[in-house]
């Protein structure tokens, strides 16, 4: 099993930067598929970034690419979201998710999820 705790939320203006992190423990998380999610208020639950455990691949969803970025450190088993000129519409409960047993985009493919961490961005 993997336990998989986020944390880096918060409130934060228009156009500023948060960085999500995503700590993993129970086993390592080298051999999995890692991926950011986020559901706002009264959504479903939406692909954000994900980078693969293979090459390091990564991909991002049209309306945050360019201005996210998904890393990894395998050493640390943690996972990062860098945001950046974050906008009102990113508000959202982020939530760190891990494995892939189908698209990479597909949310019912991952079967390790945190608990999520709020994030708000002020217009």
């Amino acid at each position: 099993q993997v336990q998989l705790v986020e944390s880096g939320g918060g409130l934060v203006q228009a156009g500023g930067s948060l960085r999500l992190s995503c700590a993993a423990s129970g086993r390592t998380i080298d051999s999995y598929t890692m991926a950011w999610f986020r559901q706002a208020l009264g959504r479903g639950r939406e692909f954000v970034a994900a980078i693969f455990w293979t090459d390091y691949s990564t991909y991002y969803a049209d309306s945050v690419r360019g201005r996210f970025t998904i890393s990894r450190d395998n050493a640390k088993n943690t996972v990062y979201l860098q945001m950046n000129s974050l906008k009102a519409e990113d508000t959202a409960v982020y939530f760190c998710a891990g494995y892939s047993g189908s698209h990479y985009t597909e949310a019912s493919g991952y079967h390790y999820w945190g608990q999520g961490t709020q994030v708000t961005v002020s217009s």
